[in-house]
């Protein structure tokens, strides 16, 4: 049976509808764009309790961790955290995953469902605990699914800290700070927004701290809400935003996720190559979309310029500024002030790049493209 929140059942809470990818989570509270209004200027919660946790514990766990992901983890301190990758012998992503090191423990949660390899010899895909577990041999660690004991809820908003100070939980400013509390920790992110805190909460008391952190004065949001957030930081969701040939340079995993300097995991070789001599073949950009014929393209959906196929839809968002908007991987060679059409059958639509997504000086601003679509 398929997760579902327990919040599902709480008043002016809306379910996902079909098509939508976060399942068993709230989609929204009834007004999904005051919801991102709120998350960008004040203070909101979303219920992302569909989240996988797994915990690795043991004296070797973080010289074990740094072989068999793609990010530096061998001096990760006690207190701070990072994002990492799983990568195919190509280079190609299969895992996206975040960490927090605290209390002689490594957590990585990630999106549910999420798979290590996606071919084996033997066929059938392996899932990041079973990738793990092959990789430990004779490392001093031990790797747990906690994943029915810890739940993930985020605060989104510069009055973020307003909210962890109610609650008694002190974290440091930095991005990837970590700090544990009763039964679970809070982690800074840099994104989505300006300011996200994720909260790892024991899931049997998910309703409480829901209840704590709402009645502190957080605006209940959905799911909507924090991917329309995320599609505006330019941040891609696993399996939407990637597909079978994604290699971390095209959606801004670079860095934040992959450590280009260091070997000996999976893809490292790709990773090292692409950044030190090549460029990857297509960049993942925003696009802003003619919402005037209230159609909207679809996850996987051709991006043509002509009749000819530039690019592939990832996340397709109603962000409550930028109107709809999508991430797709576009070809490099793609001019940015193309007029294209992102979708497929009957729900074909203008869309155009917004430059700003683009890493080139002097970039204009982005409600330009969207001018564009306008007339």
């Amino acid at each position: 049976m398929t997760y579902q929140s327990p919040l599902l059942a709480a008043p002016g809470s809306i379910a996902p509808g079909e098509g939508v990818v976060e399942q068993g989570v709230p989609w929204h509270w009834g007004d999904p764009f005051a919801e991102q209004r709120t998350a960008s200027r004040g203070v909101a919660v979303v219920d992302r309790s569909h989240r996988e946790v797994l915990k690795v514990t043991g004296p070797e766990r973080l010289s074990w961790l740094h072989l068999v992901i793609s990010q530096h983890v061998t001096e990760l301190p006690d207190g701070a955290g990072t994002e990492a990758l799983v990568l195919d012998s190509q280079g190609h992503v299969d895992t996206h995953m975040v960490l927090a090191h605290v209390g002689e423990a490594v957590y990585l949660d990630t999106d549910p469902g999420a798979h290590a390899t996606s071919a084996l010899p033997r066929g059938g895909p392996q899932t990041l605990r079973e990738y793990l577990e092959a990789m430990r041999f004779w490392s001093k660690v031990e790797i747990g699914d906690v994943t029915g004991d810890l739940a993930i809820l985020t605060l989104l908003g510069p009055d973020a800290d307003r909210i962890l100070s109610v609650l008694d939980i002190a974290l440091a400013a930095t991005p990837y700070a970590v700090t544990g509390f009763e039964g679970g920790f809070a982690r800074r992110m840099p994104w989505p927004g300006r300011s996200s805190v994720d909260l790892a909460v024991p899931r049997a008391e998910l309703a409480d701290w829901w209840r704590r952190i709402t009645d502190a004065g957080a605006r209940p949001a959905g799911s909507w809400a924090f991917d329309a957030l995320r599609v505006e930081s330019l941040r891609p969701r696993l399996g939407v935003d990637t597909d079978e040939r994604t290699i971390p340079h095209e959606v801004n995993w670079i860095g934040s996720a992959a450590h280009v300097a260091k070997g000996c995991y999976r893809g490292q070789e790709t990773v090292s190559k692409v950044f030190n001599v090549g460029r990857p073949p297509r960049r993942m950009l925003l696009l802003h979309l003619d919402g005037s014929p209230e159609v909207y393209p679809e996850t996987g959906d051709p991006v043509r310029l002509g009749e000819r196929i530039v690019g592939r839809v990832g996340s397709v968002a109603r962000h409550h500024e930028l109107g709809p908007v999508a991430l797709a991987l576009i070809k490099r060679s793609t001019p940015i002030d193309a007029e294209l059409l992102a979708g497929d059958d009957d729900r074909v639509v203008q869309a155009a790049i917004d430059p700003d997504s683009v890493p080139a000086e002097g970039a204009a601003p982005g409600r330009m493209a969207a001018a564009r679509l306008r007339g």
